[in-house]
């Protein structure tokens, strides 16, 4: 079950839901991708529509950002869970760890390749880490993709992680959708959040959609504009959707 949201439909449940629809597809390996949906994403949703098909054709698309639950809660009386990506991640980690399932990271510099890697042995020992592969930061040729689609094919993973950032990691899993046999989980930051290289906003912060507040107090210079833009236009949207459903009512 799903929602449209502005411009995209998320897909509603409890938490728990999301877990274990996901380990379902992990297990089938069919070919299936997972968007974890902030707001910066419904904005780029709202604003290109090649991108909205790309996000809306994912077979479950999670509100990841406090504000896309709150707005379903608002709009439609819905109360939803936040599903984020910085706790979908581990708690995928733990559940495949305990149901042997095997996963592959794909995306991430070196440093974070390697960090990872020390830190996933460490906290999840008994996990069947099949892969990790860090990609050129530029286009890939067309061998190029060739070959990583048959490199991870090679390993047959459950779950391929993906952490290339929005709006590359969706548009890629996209791409792989029918060649990749496997479920793609776009993961963004999370992972580096997860092994420690940023830190995650405290728990009222969160529950108070000001994470973002916490993230932009640890890199002003990269996410200030990006906030101030994005923001305004996902308020811009939010209420432009608000009038029109109730002007929809009053007919």
């Amino acid at each position: 079950m799903s929602q449209q949201l502005i411009s995209i439909n998320v897909t509603l449940g409890k938490y728990q839901s999301f877990i274990d629809n996901i380990i379902k597809l992990s297990k089938a390996k069919v070919s299936a991708y997972v968007c974890v949906a902030n707001v910066h994403m419904l904005v780029e949703c709202s604003k290109n529509e090649n991108y909205r098909k790309v996000v809306n054709n994912a077979n479950i698309i999670t509100p990841d950002g406090m504000p896309l639950a709150k707005s379903l809660k608002l709009m439609y009386g819905i109360d939803q869970d936040r599903v984020a990506g910085m706790d979908l991640l581990p708690d995928l980690l733990l559940e495949s760890e305990r149901q042997n399932l095997s996963v592959f990271f794909y995306g991430g510099d070196q440093k974070l390749i390697t960090d990872s890697e020390i830190y996933i042995t460490k906290t999840y020992p008994n996990l069947k880490v099949v892969g990790y592969y860090s990609p050129p930061f530029r286009p890939l040729t067309e061998q190029e993709e060739s070959d990583i689609v048959a490199l991870i094919n090679s390993y047959s993973p459950n779950l391929l992680f993906v952490a290339l950032g929005c709006p590359k990691q969706e548009k890629w899993m996209a791409l792989m959708k029918n060649k990749i046999n496997t479920c793609m989980v776009g993961i963004g930051g999370a992972l580096s959040v997860m092994i420690g290289l940023q830190t995650r906003a405290p728990e009222w912060m969160q529950r108070n959609s000001l994470e973002w507040l916490y993230r932009l107090a640890q890199e002003p210079n990269r996410l200030l504009k990006r906030y101030l833009v994005t923001n305004t236009w996902f308020i811009y949207f939010l209420l432009k959707e608000i009038i029109k459903n109730r002007h929809a009512t009053k007919r």
